[in-house]
């Protein structure tokens, strides 16, 4: 199934896909994403109930996208090592400073907390954060959490998976340039009001196998520039939730993105963000997150 909140009739409401211009409310069985997630196995009986049973239809045109759940945590990773080389040569460029993939990298998955409140849907605008200069865009393949734990074993990780969709992670490169000779953070390069954006909707697990394999492609402004696959995933999801789960417990609603996908930004391109700027991260299975970029 194809889960999202969409605004309709004047409040958003959690619904499920139908067709390509149609989808079922399901508001009138859950208040949020959150706590649909959290009511389990029976919260997805019941839409695919609601979807199969004749539920209230609503055309796609007279809704507009919100982000699908506010995060109950946000965490992203890095483990696409050909973003890690690309990003390095640039960085090395602008900066004078050369950079290299430190040995930890390849032993465990790296990751850092973000802003949870910061999330935006498909179809809303971001702004730009008036003390950068150079916007960028990330794309991302992210897993939503469906189960508490702590300490997982790999072995049973993808059984906490309850869905999968894009992540778009706008990154202010002039700010994290400053920032990271101060190895904290990221900080001012990564936070910022509409800096962090999902959707349009999240896949449910069984849909899509694990590891994942699936091809990521970024256009802007209509024109491609780059993409993959998230095969080349150097950790998988299984090894990034066994590495953050232990001895710290994992709640369903959190979202934990896998870093950009290489050639999945603009940064390893040489190129950068314009105010006006429309961006479209397409992942298979999931589907298209698109939005656009203006100065306040």
């Amino acid at each position: 199934m194809h889960l999202g909140t969409l605004h309709h009739d004047g409040r958003d409401r959690v619904m499920v896909r139908k067709s390509g211009t149609e989808a079922v409310d399901l508001s009138h069985l859950f208040a949020n994403m959150v706590e649909m997630i959290e009511a389990g196995d029976a919260a997805l009986a019941a839409a695919r109930a609601a979807l199969e049973g004749g539920g209230e239809t609503v055309s796609l045109t007279d809704c507009a996208f919100r982000c699908p759940l506010r995060p109950v945590q946000y965490r992203d990773c890095l483990v696409f090592e050909d973003h890690l080389i690309g990003s390095f040569a640039q960085a090395e460029r602008m900066t004078g400073r050369a950079f290299a993939i430190p040995p930890v990298w390849y032993d465990q998955p790296i990751y850092y907390k973000g802003n949870r409140m910061s999330f935006i849907g498909h179809g809303e605008d971001v702004i730009w954060p008036g003390y950068a200069a150079h916007l960028d865009v990330e794309l991302e393949l992210a897993i939503v959490i469906g189960k508490t734990g702590t300490s997982v074993s790999r072995a049973d990780a993808p059984r906490h998976i309850w869905g999968y969709t894009i992540l778009n992670d706008v990154s202010a490169r002039d700010a994290q340039m400053v920032e990271m000779p101060g190895q904290l953070g990221p900080a001012k390069g990564k936070d910022f009001d509409t800096g962090n954006i999902l959707g349009p909707w999240i896949v449910t697990a069984d849909e899509i196998a694990h590891p994942a394999a699936l091809e990521m492609q970024l256009h802007v402004n209509g024109e491609r520039w780059g993409g993959g696959n998230s095969a080349r995933m150097h950790h998988d999801f299984a090894r990034i939730i066994e590495h953050i789960s232990q001895s710290e417990t994992l709640y369903p609603g959190e979202v934990i993105g896998s870093g950009t996908v290489g050639t999945g930004c603009g940064l390893e391109l040489g190129r950068r963000l314009e105010p006006g700027d429309r961006f479209d991260l397409t992942i298979e299975k999931i589907g298209t997150l698109s939005n656009r970029i203006v100065r306040a």
